[in-house]
């Protein structure tokens, strides 16, 4: 009797006891709380299952008794890697084991028989830049390389942009040490007819199951032989046929794919591949992804070792990201990638498939070479971003997966993109293509809608259409990530009855009692049940306007479909906490998960109050650089801003935000004596001003300036200015103008010294970015409010804005929309808020800066790299004889309140130890030490000793060698 796939339920003492009982037995963590629950509920699929609670093994014996007491308690097991499946693997309702915390090393690598060992939860891009020192890889390359595991690649099948030079995971798996569902560890691989015949002699467990596969190979041998085909991208159900004798008789490859269901992998040996010395990347340009797919026979002649499509569409999503490719001609383009040993191989290779394609003749496709390696590196980033890009459509529309991966042999791919196109025209729907055309393999998001009934409908009929579509053109509804919840129940449209029934043969040697990923593949959950986002909670209304999402919350949350780039080491910005933490709930992804639960408020009930969101929040560092590095545009830092707003809305806040929410006030009352302050916060009385303040112990209070830039610069009057320079408004932003005047005082100079006139706003202007932050939306929209009242004048003469601090020109240039709307003040804060590089670039493009001719390091503050942009920096550091190369694109870790906030130290200081302190203390002794944000700065100033300078002091001559 296979255990449901539906909700497991187990009466709270039971459940108590379970959890009880694994954390007992089990030497990793184990976690049965409502926060693991909410954010293991769903992957990156359409799909959600709330499990029972999670356990995150540290060896195969946890695996082992994490399988012993769940089968005692008649509860399944599902298996988790990185949580990016598209189809709903990996979601379950009972126990999800998650192996990529503990469970995730690298066991050995062979260069000599091109083989490693690894542990399921060991990310591919952590064996690839292991293996790449001995000149070899792992073929398979999903897109999700950088956060994606072994483990869930060999469930899934997993196979990549270069699977159609080096094949699917299950062509380079060797071997599988497994835990079966009934606890017998276990390890398979491929054999000769000899060594067959002495695993069937065997006893116990191991021979009872080699004898039943021989059973079940006998009996069905036929029926794979004449209905299972050998297309690479038949990734669809099971690959029983690798256990007949012409296919290598491999128990290791018929599991791989299995999702789970079968028996659970606590270990591998893999095939690795040689790297080629040499890359090329060709760039073919056609009218549509039609004509691209009937070009692709004529390529595959020449053994390319990519083939991959990309459609216009979403190159104009990634134009709105900021990225500029430069394509040929077309509407659809095909990246060709060929391998060589040398250059003049690479330049022979390349035209002789020009030649093939008929590039350059009538009819034929448009084409670029590139040989750059850091450019085919950014053509291949962009590519790998497309299931995030494809979540939007030009028109701003969501899109979703759910006929993801459809695949059909490559010499009908035109013929089916025809038809599909009809579908889509049939069922009123439109789909961002892309995808491996040189195996036939097709990704797509697809606009359903996925909230209303009659949207869901709409769903299932197309997803009925097109499983007959591809059956017809010999295809596999699945060519890479598996069939999960999103297409078991349409396996019966593409494999006859006696396949079917030999997979639920093949599932029973290994599972009886279906403890293993119930749902899946065999007895197959409804492809239409357990959706994401088919309820509403009663929420207050949201007070952020949320301008790229139509003002919904709950459409700004679906943003995160779960792609888990935030979980990834090797991105700009984002996740400083995951980074830090390695935990799931401190990741984009597991804060979003939580949020669409609010939204959702089926599981977590309590909306706006609730403890999981707070908790996940907590360590949110609000660098916005999930809003840049997450393909798919999530902006948790303004969904944080919202979720404090209506979580404290009538209740007691937390003292850091009166102290550090109110700083602008503050500041200014405290520069009045500032002596005065200033010997208080280092006083005896200091740690009770912290405790009072809601400030970490382990930080410093910044001392106030003697006088502030505003008081000085009103003071002595306005300076002997050039009156035929661009004016310009100098913003006097409150870190700088009451905590480092100096800042404000070498740009003025900067400034005026490039010919233009700046001058300060009229009356007090804030923009209120502590309040923001600290989530006082309210208080935040006046202050807006009355700083648009106040530049009223400037908005009409249209005059520049110049802020040196970061954060804040991100607040008005990006945040004020969030807190007022789309209106004439936010549109000219949008056009008109500039840094420093900017207006010199912009309005003093003739000026030459004085030359420094030193090594930069320091930090790039995480709002330029994820809202405002460094390159008019770099260009005008590169003028300066400054090289940018030590500047660090990551977090300093402070983040504003976030570093000085009571119990945020820890997270604080190791965020800046990943990459800022050990570029700092390695700086050559000539290196200018360089941030232009406060809160970096102080950072610096705190824990390595070394003061920082803005760029305008380095370009005002106001260094300081000694500091």
């Amino acid at each position: 009797m296979l255990l449901s796939s539906e909700s497991v339920q187990l009466s709270q003492p039971l459940r108590e006891a379970l959890r009880r009982d694994l954390a007992a037995a089990v030497a990793g963590d184990v976690d049965f709380g409502s926060t693991a629950r909410a954010m293991y509920g769903a992957d990156a699929s359409n799909y959600r299952r709330i499990p029972l609670g999670v356990v995150f093994p540290r060896t195969a014996d946890d695996v082992a008794a994490t399988l012993r007491l769940c089968r005692d308690a008649g509860v399944p097991v599902t298996m988790r890697g990185g949580g990016t499946s598209i189809a709903g693997n990996s979601i379950g309702p009972g126990v999800v084991i998650d192996t990529s915390r503990h469970l995730n090393r690298l066991l050995d690598i062979d260069p000599d028989r091109r083989t490693a060992r690894v542990e399921p939860g060991l990310v591919l891009t952590s064996l690839t830049r292991a293996t790449a020192a001995h000149g070899l890889t792992f073929g398979p390359d999903p897109s999700t390389a950088s956060r994606c595991t072994l483990g869930g690649m060999i469930g899934n099948n997993a196979c990549g942009t270069h699977s159609v030079a080096w094949g699917t995971t299950a062509d380079n798996v060797e071997s599988l040490d497994l835990i079966c569902a009934d606890g017998t560890p276990l390890t398979v691989g491929s054999y000769t007819a000899r060594e067959w015949q002495d695993k069937l002699a065997l006893a116990g467990r191991e021979g009872e199951l080699f004898r039943a596969l021989d059973e079940l190979e006998g009996r069905h041998r036929q029926t794979w032989r004449t209905e299972l085909s050998d297309y690479s991208r038949r990734v669809s159900g099971y690959g029983v046929e690798r256990l007949l004798a012409e296919r290598g008789r491999s128990v290791a490859k018929a599991l791989v794919g299995t999702e789970g269901t079968c028996a659970i992998v606590v270990g591998a040996t893999l095939r690795l591949v040689p790297l080629p010395k040499v890359r090329v990347l060709l760039i073919l340009g056609y009218p549509d992804d039609i004509a691209a797919a009937d070009n692709v026979p004529a390529i595959l002649t020449q053994a390319p070792l990519a083939v991959e499509g990309w459609d216009a569409e979403l190159l104009a999503v990634a134009g709105g990201s900021g990225a500029a490719p430069d394509l040929p001609d077309g509407t659809a383009w095909l990246f060709v990638e060929l391998g060589a040993d040398d250059a003049d191989e690479a330049a022979a290779r390349a035209q002789a498939l020009l030649d093939a394609t008929g590039a350059g003749r009538t009819g034929g496709p448009s084409a670029r070479i590139v040989t750059s390696p850091a450019e085919q590196a950014a053509l291949w980033r962009l590519r790998a971003d497309g299931a995030g890009l494809a979540t939007r459509d030009t028109t701003g529309g969501e899109a979703w997966p759910g006929w993801e991966d459809a695949a059909v042999p490559p010499e009908r791919l035109g013929s089916y993109l025809r038809e599909f196109r009809a579908l889509l025209r049939k069922h009123d729907l439109r789909g961002v293509s892309y995808g491996h055309f040189g195996e036939g393999c097709i990704h797509v998001r697809i606009n359903f809608d996925m909230v209303s009934e009659p949207g869901v409908k709409v769903f299932r009929s197309f997803l009925e259409d097109a499983a007959d579509t591809v059956a017809a053109h010999g295809g596999s509804l699945s060519g890479e990530h598996g069939d999960g919840m999103a297409r078991s129940e349409l396996l019966a449209r593409m494999y006859a009855p006696e396949v079917i029934g030999s997979f639920a043969d093949f599932k029973r040697v290994w599972d009886p009692q279906g403890a293993l990923n119930p749902g899946i593949i065999v007895d197959p959950a409804p492809l239409d049940g357990n959706l994401r986002y088919t309820r509403r909670a009663d929420l207050a209304l949201p007070v952020l306007h949320y301008p790229e999402d139509q003002g919904d919350l709950g459409r700004a949350v679906r943003r995160c479909v779960g792609v888990g780039k935030c979980r990834s080491d090797v991105g700009a910005v984002m996740c400083p906490s995951w980074l830090v933490t390695k935990d799931e709930k401190h990741s984009t992804r597991g804060r979003a998960r939580i949020l669409q639960e609010i939204v959702n408020g089926e599981f977590v009930t309590d909306g706006w109050r609730s403890k999981e969101a707070l908790e996940a929040l907590d360590l949110c560092l609000s660098c916005k650089g999930c809003s840049s590095d997450c393909p798919t545009g999530v902006d948790m830092a303004t969904y944080k801003a919202e979720f404090l707003h209506q979580h404290y809305r009538g209740r007691m806040r937390p003292l850091s935000h009166l102290s550090m929410g109110w700083l602008p006030v503050a500041a200014r009352l405290a520069t009045r004596v500032p002596s005065a302050v200033n010997a208080l916060t280092r006083s005896p009385l200091q740690g009770l001003i912290k405790r009072l303040g809601g400030i970490d112990a382990n930080r410093r209070i910044p001392a106030f300036a003697a006088r502030s830039f505003v008081s000085s610069y009103r003071r002595r009057g306005r300076p002997d200015r050039p009156r035929t320079g661009q004016q310009v408004l100098l913003w006097p932003d409150t870190f700088n103008n009451y905590l480092t005047p100096e800042v404000l005082t070498a740009g003025d100079s900067v400034l005026a010294k490039a010919g233009l006139a700046p001058r300060l706003p009229d009356g007090g202007v804030c923009c209120g970015l502590t309040w923001f932050s600290t989530g006082q939306l309210g208080t935040a929209r006046r202050v807006l409010e009355r700083t648009a009242r106040a530049l009223a004048p400037a908005q009409r003469a249209g005059l520049p804005i110049v802020v040196l601090e970061p954060s804040c020109a991100t607040m008005l240039r990006s945040e004020s929309r969030s807190v007022l709307g789309e209106t004439p003040f936010t549109a000219y804060l949008r056009e008109h808020v500039v840094t420093l590089a900017e207006a010199l670039e912009r309005y003093a493009p003739d000026w030459q800066p004085p030359t420094v001719a030193r090594p930069a390091v320091g930090q790039v503050h995480c709002h330029q790299s994820s809202v405002l942009g460094f390159d008019a920096d770099r260009r005008l550091m590169a003028r300066a004889g400054l090289d940018p190369a030590g500047m660090q694109r990551s977090c300093c870790g402070l983040a504003g309140n976030f570093g000085f906030e009571d119990g945020h130290f820890d997270v604080s200081r190791a965020a800046a130890e990943r990459l800022l302190l050990p570029a700092v203390e390695g700086a050559a002794p000539d290196a200018v030490v360089m941030a232009d944000g406060y809160s970096c700065r102080t950072q610096l100033q705190q824990l390595a000793g070394r003061r920082a300078a803005h760029l305008a002091e380095v370009l005002d001559g106001r260094l300081n060698d000694d500091r």
